[in-house]
């Protein structure tokens, strides 16, 4: 059994790989892979690798168990520590998340991944309108923009830089060296105060590590919104048009928040691919504003399941999350994060209430809007869409594929695809939707968290019984009409008995997808392939006779999306111009062109499957829609 490596400082990685002469440079990639098969752990908590006979890597963790300096990581050969044993080690261990906010011990840190949600790009005017698609337009403000310091500046534009040849190079060539460039280039943007920037960078070589190792679960998909983000974050940084969300904050500032009542709608587990487990449960004050309490640590799988159940450290409530999900709190001397986490400062003192059921205020208006309304809004704020809830009443039609198919119980809705808010399968989610979908008919309240990266899909995080329905959830008085699907596990007894009264028909592919269904796939997979392969790879796809060309964008042009036409077209031909002198050398070695192309292109199509994602919530499945493949 292999012993896991301590996560490294992003930077203490990238002054490893600095170090290194080009000739071992062109090594590391060779030696990395493996290498940690072979670590072994001491009683001391120091880990070690040993290459060879005379080379013996060790790693010493500090305290919090990361490599932070580069002091704890060591190698006994005679070119330490400029040698490629310790860039190896370091670069086959796990990236620590960037230094945590000052908390108090009641105060847990969160993962830096999860404090910085990815942000979407400028809004597109029109989707099918011919015309060059400005990737980086300024921010609209009620006030003038703080102006970016030259240190952010300098910053910002050589992460662009670095950004641009990560693009170029792909995942096939996206080894250790140019995941250290990517590194050393996000530590520099923290240390100027670009938090928001490097938390893009991170995401970016978590995802290149993972493709190039071929984990479970990696989506390309993923890489390519995380390569998006990171080039429009750093080309608007660089631009110096950027506003203060672009530039994002170091830490949570806590403000404080007077004398709140709050009442519990839900908890959900949470489970990061960085180690980090435990509880959020949701909690909503009389004016409808929404609050949350988090307790998330190290601790993975295992944390996650028992948070549930964990005390609330907040101001000496007596009440663990369960309780607190369908229970209150009064809460004096509140301090309030800009997300609205609450904190447990020393001041804050909180004393137990009674809870609300989902019928009664403040709980009630959010199941009395529209759900396509609702989705409206996140979109027009996508900003806010990450921590939003919704609320539907909706009836069962059955399970196609992964999906629990349903129907809000309006007149002309669309069908709805539910899908677990956490797939892990020693988390409740996945059952209890699977026991949900045997009962075709079944009337259901359900919470959760549209994912607005797919057509119609709801991530639902409790569901209860809806008033006055017969065929509908029978469940415990003490539950108080809900139940949460990460933690709570449904059984025969909370069904109905007997036969839906109005038998529910199943489509039989689950209804049209217009985003799947829409020529737009065509920009989705060039884009893709640019991730993957790199420049080369789009030059030598988009390569062939006017009649491919045609084939390729014709498509698109005929649904009326010229100008998602007209940038992959541009993009195709950006990555295929390698002009050279007379002596055969490129004459314009740069990326920049190359990755502005891309970046234009990803923006559009972002912005267009935002627009058919909303269309798929507005209109019944007969009205959506479907352009032609």
């Amino acid at each position: 059994m292999s012993t896991e490596l301590p996560p490294v400082a992003p930077e203490v990685l990238a002054e490893a790989v600095e170090h290194l002469t080009p000739r071992l440079r062109k090594k590391l990639d060779a030696a990395t892979e493996g290498c940690a098969a072979g670590a072994v752990l001491a009683a001391d908590g120091t880990v070690t690798l040993r290459f060879g006979e005379d080379a013996l890597v060790t790693l010493s963790p500090g305290p919090a168990g990361t490599v932070t300096t580069a002091e704890q990581a060591t190698c006994s050969c005679l070119l330490a520590p400029r040698c490629l044993h310790r860039a190896a080690a370091l670069g086959a261990a796990p990236l620590a998340d960037s230094p945590p906010e000052p908390t108090t011990a009641a105060e847990p840190a969160q993962p830096a991944e999860s404090a910085d949600p990815i942000g979407s790009p400028e809004p597109v005017e029109s989707v099918g309108t011919v015309g060059t698609v400005a990737p980086v337009a300024p921010v609209e403000t009620t006030e003038p923009a703080p102006a970016l310091t030259a240190a952010q500046l300098r910053a910002a534009g050589a992460l662009w830089h670095v950004a641009a040849e990560a693009l170029a190079a792909g995942v096939t060539a996206g080894g250790a060296v140019v995941q250290a460039e990517l590194l050393r280039a996000a530590h520099t943007a923290r240390l100027a105060g670009l938090p928001r920037a490097e938390a893009a960078a991170l995401r970016v070589v978590r995802g290149l590590r993972a493709a190039r190792e071929r984990r479970a679960g990696q989506r390309l998909g993923d890489l390519t919104g995380a390569f998006r983000e990171l080039l429009h974050t750093a080309g608007m940084l660089a631009s110096g048009a950027a506003g203060p969300a672009l530039t994002g904050t170091a830490r949570r500032a806590y403000a404080p928040g007077g004398s709140l009542q709050v009442y519990g709608l839900c908890r959900e587990p949470v489970l990061s691919a960085t180690g980090y487990g435990g509880v959020v449960t949701h909690l909503l004050a009389p004016d409808g504003t929404p609050y949350s309490v988090s307790d998330v640590r190290p601790g993975g799988l295992a944390r996650a399941r028992g948070a549930g159940s964990a005390s609330v450290a907040l101001g000496g409530a007596i009440l663990d999350h369960a309780g607190l999900a369908r229970g209150g709190l009064r809460i004096v001397g509140a301090t309030v994060s800009p997300e609205g986490r609450l904190g447990a400062g020393r001041g804050v003192r909180a004393t137990p209430l009674p809870g609300t059921a989902w019928t009664e205020q403040p709980a009630a208006p959010l199941f009395a809007r529209p759900a396509a309304e609702a989705v409206a809004g996140l979109l027009a704020a996508p900003d806010a869409a990450e921590s939003a809830l919704l609320g539907c009443d909706v009836t069962v039609v059955g399970a196609a594929g992964e999906h629990l198919l349903v129907r809000e119980t309006r007149p002309d809705s669309p069908l709805l695809r539910l899908l677990p808010a956490h797939p892990h399968p020693e988390l409740a989610h996945t059952e209890n939707l699977r026991r949900i979908a045997s009962y075709p008919g079944l009337l259901l309240r359900v919470l959760g968290r549209p994912d607005l990266d797919r057509t119609a899909t709801l991530r639902p995080l409790a569901v209860g019984p809806v008033p006055g329905a017969e065929y509908t959830l029978r469940l415990p008085e003490e539950w108080l009409g809900r139940a949460d699907l990460g933690y709570d596990r449904l059984q025969g007894a909370h069904f109905p008995q007997g036969a839906a009264a109005v038998p529910v028909p199943l489509p039989a592919a689950g209804g049209p997808d217009p985003l799947a269904d829409s020529p737009l796939w065509r920009v989705r997979r060039l884009l893709e392939t640019g991730v993957a392969g790199g420049r080369r790879a789009v030059a030598e796809a988009a390569r062939g006779t006017a009649s491919l060309a045609a084939a390729s964008y014709g498509p698109l042009r005929r649904a009326g999306l010229t100008g998602a036409a007209d940038l992959a077209a541009a993009l195709a031909a950006e990555a295929d111009r390698r002009p050279r002198d007379v002596f055969g050398r490129l004459a314009d070695p740069s990326p920049d062109g190359y990755a502005w192309a891309w970046l234009a292109a990803a923006t559009h199509l972002a912005a267009a499957e935002r627009c058919l994602i909303a269309a798929s919530w507005a209109a019944a499945p007969s009205d959506v829609p479907v352009s032609g493949r």
